[in-house]
């Protein structure tokens, strides 16, 4: 997650999603108090982070690119040094 320099306003869709025996912390986040969209960040079990070009209108559609990702490329893209198309 970006520093907390900044009021972040965070998802109820952000937490632990669990796949075929993998963990990652889903964040959908957006600054505090502002339309801005919504950004989509998936950190690992060694901290290291994803996170998507963009923002998204909704913290809905931010979820769903995620589940999108997960079922077209399997949780593991994000525990695996495999490319990512993100």
């Amino acid at each position: 997650m970006p520093s907390e320099d900044h009021d972040l306003e965070l998802s109820p869709l952000s937490g632990p999603v669990m796949r075929e025996g993998v963990t990652v912390l889903v964040y959908i986040y957006r600054f505090a108090g502002t339309d801005e969209g919504w950004t989509l960040e998936v950190v690992d079990h060694e901290d290291g982070s994803t996170i998507w070009e963009g923002a998204f209108d909704t913290d809905v559609e931010a979820y769903e690119a995620f589940e999108q990702c997960i079922q077209d490329d399997g949780i593991r893209t994000f525990t695996e040094d495999a490319p990512t198309r993100h």
